[in-house]
């Protein structure tokens, strides 16, 4: 494939290109930004969230890990092989502009998962609104898991209402430690789609996890709670706990823990799909 080629099928819109494909599409372009600086802040940061995107289709249809760190290192190459002055670098710039011009000036966006979805909002204001947010019903019980704030990206927040009314005195997220498992743990065998995998069976043993202990518990206000939902609690994570999750493999899942006393535990589970592409996404500047 031609330098300029690798940008034709670089839209978000063009879903009818294999994941694979666009993925290596998407880090030629990445590649050839970070080395020849390209781009405005608000297309780099659109085309990061579109690569991210597209890596994360590419594992839940069932692409390797490992082909895919094939795929970007050839990427890589490509783009380490054009001078930064040649006119295929021109040209495939100039396309991958044209692409992402509407899209950089999108407010909202759904990155569909395996059993969730991701809800993007770029908007601000002068209340707290969800930033990139997943509901989750586990039982009879509801909580929305993501970042949320007045001001891009927000921090790190579940919010939850038990249907019983219990208040749950602490909260903790637990996710794979990538120092203790460098891959993925996905409780089946062999490649192939992760469509039919509970999230419960993607989470690595308790010897390779780690945990974040929620920094704040506070009532919710009716600006985060769940749409009709009173008596919600909301539990705030630290920064670092957002850049694990950005961090893991597409296709995991992470836990939230909430406490009682008498040393009783509810957990739900969040699956981490596209989080990484939609924080990307709230990162571009607005318009």
């Amino acid at each position: 494939m031609g330098f300029a080629a690798a940008a034709l099928v670089v839209a978000p819109g063009l879903a009818q290109a294999q994941p694979a494909d666009l993925f290596y599409e998407r880090t030629v372009m990445t590649a050839a930004q970070e080395r020849c600086g390209l781009f405005a802040p608000e297309v780099a940061a659109a085309l990061a969230s579109a690569a991210a995107q597209a890596r994360g289709a590419a594992l839940r249809g069932g692409v390797s890990a490992g082909a895919l760190r094939q795929v970007e290192a050839a990427a890589q190459a490509k783009a380490a092989s054009v001078p930064c002055a040649s006119p295929d670098i021109a040209l495939a710039a100039g396309r991958v502009r044209t692409a992402f011009a509407g899209f950089s000036k999108m407010e909202r966006l759904v990155y569909p998962g395996d059993v969730a979805s991701w809800r993007a909002d770029r908007g601000v204001g002068r209340i707290n609104r969800w930033k990139l947010a997943q509901d989750v019903a586990f039982g009879p019980n509801r909580m929305a898991f993501g970042l949320a704030g007045k001001e891009n990206p927000g921090v790190l927040i579940a919010v939850v209402r038990f249907a019983d009314g219990a208040e749950p005195y602490a909260a903790r997220m637990v996710l794979r430690d990538e120092d203790r498992s460098a891959q993925a743990y996905l409780n089946r065998w062999g490649n192939g789609s992760t469509a039919t995998l509970a999230l419960d069976r993607r989470l690595p043993p308790a010897s390779a996890l780690k945990t974040y202990a929620a920094q704040a518990r506070n009532p919710a206000g009716q600006d985060l709670a769940p749409k009709g939902v009173t008596g919600a609690w909301a539990f705030r994570f630290p920064d670092a706990a957002a850049a694990a999750v950005a961090n893991l493999d597409p296709r995991e899942a992470i836990a939230v823990d909430f406490l009682f006393p008498g040393d009783m535990t509810r957990r739900a589970y969040v699956e981490v799909g596209d989080f990484a592409a939609g924080r990307a996404f709230l990162q571009l500047a607005q318009r």
